[in-house]
């Protein structure tokens, strides 16, 4: 198994959104309380490109109708997430600093020795979103074009194969690792700093194989870029039917899926909670962002705040006992 270390990644700044003036024209706004022009951040502790980062950016004109601010996107990528949410958690909480986060921000915890703050304690959770398939997909120069084939190319192979991640201890490196955990294979790990340059190598050919979010990767399935090998969703993708699941390619116990949320930092009122949880509200229900989440594969769901914090500390311990069943030890 590899072992895990904390990352540095690139920075980049994305501006996003309406300007206020063109709101009242269009979805009911939830303003915050004393209205402005100040527009409302996303600290995102991830690099442009990512799941994470593709379902903010698609849904962010509609978000900022539904706040009534316009909306900026800031990525603050690092170390498996702590860099951009260690930021966010220190922005005063007055609802105008939030983040959407994935499953990375209760998996840290397990991968690292040191963590600054508490995953749960010191953000506000605001909802869960919903969730996103991931699909394990490769190379089209492997020749493998089932789970079967793979297995077996792998095993002819011990270790002499690479997957790639978006990083040590993300989801995605988990989620690979459990791959090569339960079809009994030897694989070689190799950690990038994001799903860019992940990417990049992956349809280059310097690594074989890795598990993404599926909406990071659409148009390279289409255009042949990368070959998809199964999703590791209970059911098949209503946005990939094409795609077989790995239990129906008798991989039975691989069932992982990614899931978004909002968070803000810790202590923010209750008010603005229930603001900022209504708007995401309104903007889920909009036909235009339900089309665009079901293009991408991904689920809706949107939870109260009260069963997100249930959730973040079920997930905590979750990946707690996943990372110790899969020998990962904390750097």
């Amino acid at each position: 198994m590899s072992r895990i270390s904390a990352l540095t990644l690139p920075r980049r700044l994305v501006l996003a959104g309406l300007a206020l003036g063109l709101a009242a024209a269009a979805l009911p706004r939830v303003a915050l309380a004393q209205a402005s022009d100040k527009p409302i951040k996303f600290i995102l502790p991830v690099a442009s490109g990512s799941g994470v980062d593709t379902i903010t950016r698609a849904t962010s004109v509609a978000v900022s109708k539904a706040l009534g601010h316009a909306v900026v996107v800031e990525n603050q990528p690092g170390a498996g997430g702590v860099i951009g949410t260690a930021a966010m958690i220190k922005s005063p909480p007055d609802g105008f600093t939030l983040s959407v986060v994935s499953n990375n921000h209760v998996i840290y915890p397990s991968v690292l020795k040191s963590v600054p703050f508490d995953p749960v304690g010191d953000i506000t959770p605001i909802t869960v979103m919903g969730t996103t398939p991931l699909v394990l997909v490769v190379n089209p120069k492997v020749p493998a074009h089932n789970a079967k084939e793979l297995v077996a190319l792998l095993k002819s192979k011990p270790g002499q194969f690479n997957f790639a991640s978006s990083g040590n201890g993300t989801i995605l490196h988990l989620a690979a690792e459990m791959f090569v955990d339960e079809a009994g294979v030897k694989a070689k790990h190799i950690p990038y700093k994001g799903v860019g340059p992940m990417l990049t190598d992956l349809m280059g050919g310097q690594v074989e194989f890795g598990v993404l979010a599926l909406p990071s990767i659409q148009a390279h399935l289409k255009s042949g870029a990368l070959r998809a090998i199964g999703t590791s969703s209970a059911q098949r993708l209503a946005a990939a039917p094409e795609i077989p699941t790995f239990a129906e390619q008798g991989l039975p116990g691989y069932v992982v899926e990614g899931w978004f949320a909002v968070v803000g930092p810790r202590n923010l009122p209750a008010a603005d909670v229930k603001r900022i949880h209504a708007a995401f509200s309104t903007a889920f229900a909009t036909a235009e962002v339900k089309e665009t989440m079901a293009k991408q594969g991904n689920s809706i769901s949107m939870s109260s705040p009260e069963a997100a914090t249930a959730f973040f500390r079920s997930e905590l311990a979750k990946y707690s006992a996943l990372v110790k069943k899969a020998g990962i030890e904390p750097q």
